[in-house]
């Protein structure tokens, strides 16, 4: 695919088209990765965000306990 460069102010830029933007999540902001010979455009990605809103309606619905114990029966504390 080519795309034109654009002046953009006193800068220059490319424009995505809609169907990109869809296409690849792209949001408020990309990822630039420089390689040699190429530039990859990545959306960015926050795995964790809003962990702690779900962490909090975890507590709140009492379903915040432990899958395993944090101690086991064979495990030895003196050194």
């Amino acid at each position: 695919m080519e795309i034109p460069i654009i002046q953009i102010g006193n800068s220059k830029g490319i424009r995505f088209s809609k169907t990109l933007i869809e296409k690849y999540d792209f949001k408020e902001a990309v990822e630039l990765i420089l390689d040699e010979e190429f530039l990859i455009i990545k959306p960015v990605v926050h795995p964790r965000k809003n962990w702690e809103l779900a962490f909090k309606k975890m507590r709140e619905n009492n379903d915040d306990k432990l899958i395993i114990d944090d101690v086991f029966e064979d495990e030895k504390f003196e050194a």
